[in-house]
């Protein structure tokens, strides 16, 4: 419980033990702990080491909403979003300063934009920049969409240079369309890349299952927009193809969209063709991102279809 934990404007990162001499046995007592510090102007925290008596408040009681923040800590985002959703505003603020910022990215994303930004609103600048980094590049553009041009502004010149211009052109797309609803961070490779590398890149715990489920192959550069788009290399041919195989050598050619293709047409492709992510390339045959069938459903059902499933879930 105590990694991740907050002191002031920075984290535990890590926790340094040693042993005591103890009666019956030896024990184990903190001794270090390093706390993290997220630069604005760099995605890398600079890090400092301390004696554990330097931070008491690490060691004190639990507050009311820290102890709420570790109880729902192995819940689903989803449901967490729901137990937020049913509290006033200030508690709402409340547990989200308790959350690790991972934590509350996860489930920041599964709350409507403009409920996130009231809560966000509330969080000074390096701590909504930290938590900001945590999320997916196209639900941040979502959450900057719907804040003022000066919130937007602010944010853009504080984050990532790389990572801002994405937000970027992420923002420059209109919202019911495949260039409003793609995701830039998907699993990319070379043609002369191998089964291996493909399969090794899928594994990552951290690749939701919609883009783990294929590798989009395509010339280099291998950052949107790449190099011209090749085709898709999907999960279930590269369990049946030796580890060595070129990817060039089972790409399928499936449909691709293009950024100002409307979100209901994205939604018949996915279907027509039983895909969980549809390619999106601009006139070049560049690769700008893909549209998942998660996305497609988030904005057809509409913004109040979270809060709507809950009212059914406690009606039956």
């Amino acid at each position: 419980d105590l990694i991740d934990a907050r002191i002031g404007d920075e984290t535990v990162s890590d926790i340094g033990l040693r042993w005591v001499e103890g009666v019956p046995s030896p024990r184990l007592e903190i001794a270090k702990v390093r706390l993290a510090r997220r630069n604005m102007l760099r995605r890398r925290p600079s890090y400092r080491l301390v004696d554990y008596d330097e931070v008491p408040a690490l060691f004190a009681a639990p507050t009311e909403m820290e102890a709420e923040a570790a109880r729902l800590r192995d819940m689903h985002p989803s449901e967490v979003a729901a137990v937020i959703r049913a509290l006033p505003l200030p508690q709402r603020r409340q547990l989200a300063e308790a959350m690790d910022d991972e934590r509350l990215a996860d489930v920041l994303e599964e709350l409507p934009e403009a409920e996130q930004v009231r809560i966000v609103e509330a969080l000074d600048l390096d701590r909504l920049i930290g938590v900001l980094d945590e999320m997916e590049l196209d639900d941040l553009a979502d959450l900057l969409g719907e804040m003022t041009q000066q919130q937007r502004t602010l944010i853009l010149e504080a984050m990532d240079a790389e990572d801002a211009d994405v937000v970027r052109r992420l923002l420059s797309y209109e919202a019911a369309t495949a260039g409003g609803l793609m995701s830039p961070e998907i699993i990319i490779l070379g043609p002369s890349s191998t089964v291996a590398d493909a399969l090794a890149e899928i594994r990552d715990p951290h690749q939701v299952v919609s883009i783990a489920a294929q590798v989009f192959v395509c010339q280099a550069p291998f950052k949107p927009p790449t190099g011209k788009f090749l085709g898709t290399a999907h999960v279930q041919r590269l369990l049946r193809e030796p580890p060595r195989m070129e990817l060039e050598r089972c790409v399928s050619l499936d449909p691709v969209v293009a950024p100002g293709t409307p979100d209901r047409h994205v939604a018949e492709i996915l279907a027509s063709y039983d895909m969980v992510a549809v390619a999106v390339c601009d006139e070049g045959g560049h690769l700008l991102g893909a549209v998942t069938i998660d996305d497609v459903l988030d904005r057809l059902l509409g913004t109040g279809w979270r809060q709507r499933h809950r009212h059914a879930e406690s009606a039956s």
